[in-house]
């Protein structure tokens, strides 16, 4: 097997999501792990308000969520990132939140 220039093999990644352990395979094990980190924040955030504790509910709700930051970032790149940016400083909110109460 032949490797591409520039590209390490795949290894295998864990991480958590949700409290929950995932063996995820990828070249870049720390885009891997920025990924994972935001979509258990954004599952986090959408668990905090409060409207469901179905983790199956909680992580369609952050799916959701995602894909509303994903299109308006493609439809506006510059509406995205402003978008983007109000959202991590209200998640980083209620994690802070999270924080002093947990």
């Amino acid at each position: 097997m032949t490797e591409e220039p520039g590209h390490s093999p795949t290894e295998y990644i864990t991480v958590e999501i949700y409290d929950q352990v995932y063996h995820l395979s990828g070249q870049d094990a720390e885009h891997i792990r920025s990924l994972a980190a935001c979509v258990d924040a954004k599952m986090r955030a959408v668990a905090a308000q409060g409207r469901t504790v179905d983790s199956l509910r909680v992580a369609v709700l952050a799916a959701l969520n995602l894909a509303d930051e994903l299109s308006l970032a493609t439809a506006d790149p510059a509406m995205g990132r402003l978008r983007a940016a109000s959202l991590r400083g209200l998640l980083d909110e209620v994690l802070e939140e999270e924080r002093k109460i947990g």
